[in-house]
């Protein structure tokens, strides 16, 4: 560079401060955005449940533990198969897991029951615990929520 005359010097250390000011800048920036973002933005989780004797009351306790320390998390559970029958108003274990569903719809859990599930096992949806609404199938409402509404999946 020493070759070069002083104008083209000076206009190369210009360019070479530009561009280090500028590299400082777009990161911050990048990252003040990515902060609002994620300030607005909820944690969405799906929890998959197809085996309720082995699944339910796991899960509900993971559900309660994760709502104590992440409060406005949206929590979608999504039933299907033999996981369905927890959410039955005479499931064996309903005097312990009705409560913990209630609880956990009043804080905003949202409990989807698969209606081919419910038809093939000849079930009507008065069968079925207040709380539970239902979806016309449970495996589309899962790849629904993940793919298209961004929420994580978790199965216990």
């Amino acid at each position: 560079m020493q070759n070069l005359p002083l104008s083209k010097l000076i206009a190369a250390g210009s360019l070479a401060a530009g561009l280090s000011l500028g590299a400082a800048i777009i990161p911050a920036t990048a990252a003040a955005e990515g902060q609002a973002a994620t300030e607005d933005a909820h944690v969405k989780v799906v929890y998959h449940i197809n085996d309720a004797e082995n699944q339910a009351l796991a899960a509900l306790r993971n559900m309660r533990n994760h709502l104590d320390v992440a409060p406005d998390t949206n929590i979608t559970v999504v039933a299907h198969s033999d996981g369905i029958e927890f959410l039955m108003s005479d499931y064996e274990d309903a005097e312990t897991v009705a409560s913990l569903v209630a609880d956990l719809s009043a804080r905003g859990v949202e409990f989807l029951v698969c209606e081919i599930t419910l038809s093939r096992k000849g079930y009507d949806m008065d069968d079925f615990l207040l709380e539970a609404d239902f979806t016309p199938s449970g495996v589309a409402r899962l790849a629904e929520l993940q793919y298209q509404e961004g929420y994580a999946y978790i199965k216990p």
